[in-house]
């Protein structure tokens, strides 16, 4: 009963308003006519003001005089100079109270508006991942830290190539609009390079490019390349990221990491690393193989104490039944208990699994 009520109040714009001159009216009523509290009742159009539309104030405003003009009639005061002056209180308050409410409102459409913008461009930056290309399954799911925002510093991407399918996952130093600007630059070059790049090194090299050409250089960003052929082979090239958790069909786990990473994407030229080829890692896979790509906000995850997330002990047990987004989903609501709070860094998650040469693929092979 009691949140019936809460509700009420808090849903409707003049339920709260209409609620608190009853309160007054009530006491009114048990302090005599001596107390008159006739402009006590401008309280109700400028609570209106907080939540309701200029109609709304105005409703309340017509209440509240009425109010003042049935106490004073019933205190014998009325045409007495406190009611013309209670009126006029009322009147003036409720008067700022609607321009307030018109401001509010006005305030109110263009933050809507930008919101809607927001969104369009995070749906843009930050596109569903298709659940299967080429020679794999795919899950994905992303956690931003920020309330406001969908989208943060953290990205991920798979796009079909000729010889199945190049993903993406990287993590923007830094935090604000600058590390999503940075994480455009990074999806848009990965996105025009992956289905038509010669070799997984090239689209490295195109990304590291916009970055040179379209940033400031001040931000540096961690991440994987990897591509998957048909016939199941792995390259990866891993520009100072965690490395992705292996779990093969027959339930053996392990991190895939390579013997000499890459710099950071923005970093590559300082360094003098020209030639990615170097930082390659190959693996063949198998079908029903699973691989999970991960930034920080999951590795980095901590409980009370302060230890990070166990991703190998914790995250590998996961990854063994289910399709890949339930698989993600498990992980998530894993995290969520080993912390027991909200996220504080935003967090990206990448899951395939082989599935072994598409029929079509292997016709026209």
């Amino acid at each position: 009963m009691r949140s019936r009520w809460r509700r009420a109040l808090t849903d409707s714009p003049t339920a709260l308003p209409l609620a608190t001159m009853l309160g007054i009216a009530l006491v009114d009523v048990s302090t005599g006519p001596e107390y008159n509290l006739l402009p006590v009742y401008a309280a109700g159009p400028a609570i209106a003001s907080a939540r309701g539309t200029v109609r709304n104030v105005f409703t309340v405003g017509a209440v509240a005089v009425a109010l003042c003009l049935l106490f004073a009639w019933k205190a014998d005061r009325f045409g007495e100079l406190r009611m013309t002056v209670a009126l006029a209180a009322i009147a003036y308050v409720t008067l700022a109270a609607a321009y307030a409410a018109w401001s509010r409102r006005k305030v109110e459409r263009r933050l809507v508006d930008v919101r809607d913008v927001a969104r369009t461009l995070e749906d843009v930056l930050l596109a569903p991942v298709p659940p299967a290309i080429g020679p794999v399954r795919i899950g994905a799911s992303y956690v931003s830290a920020h309330r406001a925002t969908r989208v943060g510093g953290d990205l991920y991407e798979a796009e079909p190539c000729p010889v199945g399918v190049r993903l993406v996952i990287a993590d923007v130093q830094g935090k604000g609009l600058e590390t999503v600007q940075c994480a455009s630059v990074v999806l848009t070059a990965f996105r025009e390079a992956a289905p038509e790049a010669e070799d997984l090194a090239e689209v490295g090299r195109r990304i590291e490019a916009a970055l040179e050409r379209r940033t400031d250089g001040r931000r540096f960003v961690t991440g994987i390349l990897a591509e998957v052929a048909r016939d199941g082979s792995l390259l990866v090239f891993n520009h100072g990221h965690p490395p992705p958790l292996l779990l093969t069909h027959d339930g053996r786990a392990a991190f895939v990491e390579s013997d000499d990473q890459a710099p950071p994407f923005g970093l590559t030229g300082l360094t003098g690393a020209a030639d990615l080829h170097d930082s390659v890692t190959r693996l063949p896979l198998g079908i029903g193989d699973r691989l999970l790509f991960y930034t920080d906000g999951l590795s980095e995850a901590r409980d009370a104490d302060g230890a990070f997330y166990p991703v190998f002990q914790r995250a590998a047990p996961l990854l063994r039944d289910g399709r890949p987004e339930d698989v993600l989903t498990r992980i998530r609501a894993d995290v969520a208990a080993f912390t027991g709070k909200a996220p504080d860094d935003d967090s990206a998650l990448l899951l395939i699994e082989v599935r072994g040469l598409p029929a079509a693929s292997a016709d026209g092979a």
